[in-house]
């Protein structure tokens, strides 16, 4: 659902005078110009899994940087099939791009040049400017082992280990004793959360009529593959984390009443200093 008070999952990772996006949700364009960073000027992008909401922004991404003649080379990481992603965006562009500035006689650009695809999987491990980044399949998926949609598909959570700096970003998971291991003594643990009874409640309320079997799989991919609170702390005191934010947050608002909760259950089985983040929020 979209939200008056959040962005979908977006994070400005900077490093070494480097600018990297770690997921890529709507909006993503806007929000990098808001935090002073141009699109042109990103130097490679992570993406987590290929839900929309983590994806929907690279179009405007790839079409921004085309149209303000961005030249860098560009490296997008992520799971299995994120080529596939990538070259269906590049296609859409092709009539904007052959288009371009409507000049007669204009010399044609090449609106692929400089990108840069590397699919990933669980357990590689890359050189990225001199950061070391660690990668874990996690449980937002649970397609049957062996079949062609689990070979097919992998959702990933990352491991930034920079000098004097370990963060981990989840991305959406489950209970994930891999995300665990991945986040052992990290300094930072970027996790997301859900309020999974409250985001059903609404989910159903805004599509009235949804049909028996969608709503099943709808109400069993919220409850089995996404962290409540308690299980974000649970997962951060399992990796011994130094400290917690909380991101790509679906519940109820800071204003509202039954935040309070959210940070009572989180409390109860992590000791460390952890916050829910607000859009824009740096760490």
């Amino acid at each position: 659902m979209t939200s008056d008070t959040r962005s979908q999952p977006a994070n400005l990772l900077r490093f070494n005078g480097q600018d990297y996006l770690v997921d890529v949700g709507d909006g993503a364009a806007g929000q990098s110009g808001a935090a002073g960073v141009q699109t042109k000027a990103l130097d490679a992008i992570f993406i987590s899994h290929l839900h929309f909401d983590h994806t929907a922004g690279l179009a405007g991404i790839l079409g921004l940087r085309f149209q303000t003649n961005g030249t860098d080379p560009l490296t997008i990481y992520g799971p299995p099939e994120t080529r596939q992603l990538v070259d269906g965006l590049l296609a859409s562009m092709e009539p904007g791009a052959t288009a371009n500035y409507g000049v007669a006689g204009a010399a044609p650009v090449d609106h692929r040049a400089g990108i840069r695809v590397v699919e990933l999987r669980d357990g590689d491990s890359v050189e990225v400017d001199g950061m070391t980044v660690t990668v874990r399949e996690n449980s937002h998926y649970s397609f049957p082992a062996g079949s062609e949609l689990a070979e097919r598909f992998q959702s990933l959570s990352y491991r930034f280990d920079l000098p004097g700096r370990s963060i981990v970003y989840t991305g959406d998971t489950g209970p994930s004793a891999a995300v665990e291991e991945l986040a052992t003594g990290a300094d930072l643990l970027v996790v997301e959360m859900m309020d999974i009874p409250l985001t059903i409640e609404r989910l159903l309320a805004a599509n009235p009529g949804m049909p028996e079997p969608v709503s099943r799989a709808m109400q069993s991919h919220l409850s089995e593959h996404h962290l409540s609170a308690t299980q974000v702390g649970e997962m951060a005191s399992r990796a011994d984390v130094r400290s917690v934010v909380v991101t790509h947050f679906s519940g109820w608002e800071k204003s509202e009443q039954g935040h309070m909760q959210y940070l009572q259950d989180i409390a109860l089985a992590y000791d460390g200093p952890f916050v829910i983040a607000d859009d824009m929020d740096a760490f």
